[in-house]
Order: C-alpha cells, then sequence, then structure tokens
C-alpha cells in the first residue's frame, strides 16, 4: 500500500509537471520589449538645413529666438549650396550623430525627445498556451525645443502591441508576428 502511494505522487508530479505551461509575466514581457525594441529610445528628426522651407519652419517654432540656430534670411549667389540654417553651441547637446551622406546633403538629426515602456496593460495567451500578445504603453520624456519642428503629441501616452511564441527556451519576442495571433487580436 506504501509503494502504491508513492508510485501515485510521483506520477502526479511527473503528470502536473508534463501539464504546467510556463505562463508570461509582465516582469519577462517588459524586461524582453525594452531589450528587443531598444527602450529607452530617442526620437530624432532630420533638419533640412538647406532648404528654406525648413528655415521658416525653425523661425516658426521660435527656435531662433531660443537662441538655438541661426536662420539666413537671404544668401547671396556665392553662397548657394550653404546651409540657411546654423545651430548655435546652446543647441549642441540635441544634435545627434549625423550619416555622412546626409551632412552632405546639408541634413543634421536633432533630438526630439527618448521614448520609454510606462507598463505592460495586458497580456493574452491563446488557447493551447503558446502564443501571446502583449499590450503595453510608451511615453515621451525629455522633450527638447526642436520637439516643435512636429506635430507628435508629446503629452500623449502610446499604445503598442508585442507578440510572443513560447519555444524550448521559454517565451521570445517575435520580430514579425504570423497568421497564428489574429485570434488573440479579436
Amino acid at each position: 500500500m506504501k509503494k502504491l502511494a508513492i508510485f501515485l505522487s510521483v506520477g502526479c508530479l511527473l503528470l502536473q509537471g508534463c501539464n504546467s505551461k510556463k505562463e508570461l509575466t509582465r516582469e519577462e514581457a517588459l524586461k524582453q520589449i525594452k531589450q528587443e525594441r531598444n527602450y529607452p529610445g530617442v526620437l530624432d528628426y532630420d533638419l533640412f538645413c538647406g532648404d528654406p522651407k525648413y528655415g521658416r519652419k525653425v523661425l516658426d517654432a521660435g527656435l531662433e529666438s531660443e537662441g538655438l540656430v541661426t536662420v539666413q534670411r537671404t544668401q547671396k549667389l556665392a553662397d548657394v549650396g550653404k546651409p540657411f540654417i546654423g545651430f548655435t553651441p546652446k543647441a549642441q547637446a540635441f544634435l545627434l550623430p549625423t550619416p555622412e551622406k546626409d551632412k552632405a546633403s546639408l541634413i543634421q538629426k536633432v533630438k526630439l525627445a527618448d521614448e520609454d515602456v510606462v507598463e505592460v496593460t495586458n497580456i493574452r495567451t491563446n488557447g493551447s498556451g503558446n502564443k501571446a500578445v502583449v499590450d503595453y504603453s510608451t511615453a515621451f520624456k525629455n522633450v527638447t525645443p526642436f520637439a516643435k519642428l512636429t506635430t507628435v503629441d508629446f503629452n500623449k501616452i502610446k499604445a503598442n502591441k508585442a507578440y510572443f511564441a513560447l519555444g524550448d527556451e521559454g517565451w521570445k519576442l517575435e520580430k514579425k508576428p504570423d497568421i497564428d495571433f489574429m485570434e488573440l487580436e479579436r
């Protein structure tokens, strides 16, 4: 009788171990989303310094009056091909590395804000427990004066989705979700 009880206990433990699927936790989802999607990330903007339309845009945004840029209002024939927009030392903190190809076209990347994950708001798992859709929100921080150049609402919290699949090594963030995630989107 004692052997039977031990045998049943071991059998139950084995069955329970086989049937229990690892659930995706908010912490694990958050960690992978931050890692794979490079949060916090920098939102940048390409400023075309050789385009007079961008010169007008910068003036309208008040960036010259804030002392961040200088804008040439006229250009002489000898100055053709030179930038209309120049950056002051005050703007240096907001200038981002720009590829050489863009620099040759008088483009300067500027920082608008940092985007970071606020929280994981929901996790939906399919019936078989091997696929999950994670809803999470992001917000902007460290908004720079150059943010005035866009129509982005930097006070709004953005809703995002991430797709996960359970494999032999555990839950992994999917780069491109497959059709099986469609049932979770409903």
